[in-house]
């Protein structure tokens, strides 16, 4: 069984919700886990955004949704660098990790 974790970038338009980005951030849970919790924005019964964040995790080709974060456009940008940058170091330093 084969598991992965990714997280997909939504907005609100008129005519419902768009998806315009998906970032593939592997296939360990705790990483994935630890890694929402760094973005930056708010929990999804803040109905103000119009941008937002899920933390999907496909379970053999099956997309299940464990968390959604509303964020500015600001926000947004930072969140794309937290995650590029712990991305550049989950996969650069794994040789390093016991």
């Amino acid at each position: 069984m084969k598991t992965g974790f990714y997280i997909i970038i939504n907005i609100k338009t008129c005519e419902g919700v768009e998806t315009f980005g998906t970032i593939e951030i592997g296939r360990d849970r705790a990483f994935a886990r630890q890694l929402f919790a760094m973005l930056k924005g708010r929990p999804v019964n803040s109905d103000e955004g119009v941008i937002y964040l899920d933390l999907m995790e496909a379970k053999d080709g099956l997309p299940m949704n464990l968390e959604v974060l509303y964020c500015t456009l600001a926000e947004l940008g930072e969140n794309v660098q937290i995650v590029t940058k712990e991305m550049f170091k989950y996969v650069t330093l794994k040789d390093m990790r016991i």
